[in-house]
């Protein structure tokens, strides 16, 4: 890497401070030859350097990070498709003792904002759900000093027996502070709640897993180690999980990176990821507004997206999040190596909280896909595809069989692999 210098990864200057490459400067000499090797390097199916992802970060310009990008999507979903999942984002509490400043939708216990949802309240909504067609219910809480794990498992045990449909529930936080309070391991309280019924875990509450960062912006919160330690729990216990990136606020650019270095890690030690998603902090009416750069570009969202599909190459999926992007951007980023659009969250509050509203109609999540020039398919918590149009495998269709799915890195890498030309 000659064209890479230490200070790329040791300044601690915030991200915002950060400036686009200039495409034309890309265009020639000693950067596009470093640029040019570094593309076919992605080509032939090899890894990146955290220096080398650094330099990309650095110095691609925009579109050669995308084909750089679509070739590892279509290496690893060589089918021209893309799947969405029909789902509730069902909060049953907003009470939240971390106190995180980017979140504008939790409140404290005993504000008289704060809500618990009754069992009825909650069964109505689940009930909608699954009559217009859902197959998963993202539902989290936050951190409340009382609703413990017991809670949380008559609760899941309750809805699995009543309703046909995945609880895709809680975080790696709310799972950590369940062990803390009760004076338990980890991987008792997820034996519990997976004996209740929990069927999948999503990976909220990452933001970025740098511990300077968690202790400026949720010092509160789970570290970095105990993050990466709940899903690595998760995994051990036959559940797969997703994982997120927040960015766009006090972290810098070798910090995105860490973060992505740190997943790729467990990743490649349990295999439990399904997907990944990121996007970029939503400023606008949480706590600590004043503190916060101004939203983030959406190139450099593009950016961001593009590049974690070129280092996570051990992740099948990448996410898109039309939620906080909007439908337009959404669609941009499968040319940037998304091939899922999320879920069509007949209901969302946390985003929603700091005046993020873009939910959409499944017409609309369609025909954006099918106007990309994707064949739009949906599918389920464990990205089994699930829609009656599908005639082919729809395999892992169930939380044990996603436990051993042959979907799982070693089998599809290996298939990867075995696909390139001259192999």
């Amino acid at each position: 890497m000659g064209l890479y210098t230490p200070s790329m990864a040791t300044t601690l200057k915030p991200a915002r401070t950060w400036r686009a490459p200039s495409a034309h400067e890309a265009q020639s000499g000693a950067l596009r030859e470093e640029l040019d090797r570094l593309e076919l390097a992605v080509l032939a199916g090899e890894r990146l350097s955290q220096e080398e992802a650094l330099f990309l970060h650095a110095k691609a310009d925009l579109l050669t990070l995308g084909r750089m990008a679509t070739a590892v999507r279509e290496r690893l979903n060589p089918e021209a498709r893309v799947t969405y999942i029909v789902d509730r984002n069902l909060n049953p509490t907003n009470v939240c003792i971390t106190d995180c400043g980017f979140c504008a939708f939790y409140r404290s216990p005993g504000d008289r904002e704060s809500y618990v949802l009754s069992r009825d309240e909650i069964y109505r909504k689940v009930e909608e759900t699954v009559r217009l067609g859902g197959r998963q219910l993202l539902m989290q809480g936050g951190h409340h000093p009382h609703l413990l794990s017991d809670w949380w498992c008559e609760l899941i045990a309750d809805i699995t027996a009543r309703f046909d449909i995945n609880c895709h529930a809680l975080s790696a936080p709310e799972i950590e502070h369940f062990a803390r309070y009760e004076k338990r391991s980890i991987a008792e309280v997820i034996a519990d709640l997976r004996e209740a019924g929990l069927g999948s875990v999503p990976g909220a509450g990452a933001e970025m897993l740098v511990e300077r960062v968690r202790e400026i912006i949720a010092p509160k919160k789970t570290t970095t180690d105990d993050w990466l330690e709940v899903h690595r729990q998760v995994h051990k216990a036959g559940l797969r999980s997703s994982a997120t990136m927040m960015f766009g606020h006090v972290e810098t650019i070798p910090e995105r990176i860490e973060h992505l270095m740190r997943l790729r890690d467990l990743q490649d030690e349990t295999g439990g990821f399904t997907a990944f998603a990121c996007w970029n902090t939503q400023p606008e009416g949480v706590p600590d507004e004043a503190t916060y750069p101004r939203k983030t570009t959406p190139a450099e969202y593009l950016r961001m997206q593009a590049l974690a599909r070129v280092v996570l190459d051990n992740f099948q999926h990448m996410q898109t999040s039309y939620v906080t992007q909007g439908m337009k951007l959404a669609q941009v980023s499968l040319a940037f190596g998304c091939d899922d659009f999320g879920g069509t969250m007949l209901e969302e509050n946390v985003v929603s909280a700091a005046g993020c509203f873009h939910l959409e109609s499944i017409q609309t999540i369609e025909s954006l896909i099918t106007r990309a020039g994707y064949t739009p398919l949906q599918r389920n918590s464990w990205y089994g595809i699930a829609d009656e149009r599908f005639e082919g495998d729809r395999w892992p269709t169930c939380r044990e069989e996603a436990a051993t799915h042959p979907g799982a890195p070693e089998d599809w890498r290996a298939r990867a692999l075995a696909s390139r030309p001259n192999a």
